[in-house]
C-alpha cells in the first residue's frame, strides 16, 4: 500500500472538485464534503458533526480578464 503525502491529497481534492461538482465546507467543524455525500441525507447536514450551515469552497483557479 502506497503512502500518500500532502501533495497527493491536494491533487485528489482538486480533481474531486472538478469531477464531482461543488464541494462544501462545514462552518462548525471545517470538514469538506462533496455534494453527492450531502444528497444522501434527507436533511442537508454535516455527516461528521450534524451542523446544517455550509459554505461553498471556491475553485483554486483564478480567472483573469482583460479590461476594455
Amino acid at each position: 500500500m502506497r503512502r500518500r503525502n500532502c501533495m497527493d491529497l491536494d491533487e485528489t481534492r482538486v480533481e474531486r472538485e472538478y469531477r464531482g461538482g461543488p464541494v462544501y465546507e462545514c462552518v462548525r467543524c471545517g470538514r469538506r464534503v462533496d455534494y453527492q455525500e450531502l444528497e444522501r441525507y434527507i436533511s442537508f447536514r454535516c455527516p461528521f458533526c450534524g451542523y446544517r450551515i455550509f459554505r461553498k469552497v471556491r475553485a483554486p483557479i483564478v480567472k483573469r480578464l482583460k479590461a476594455r
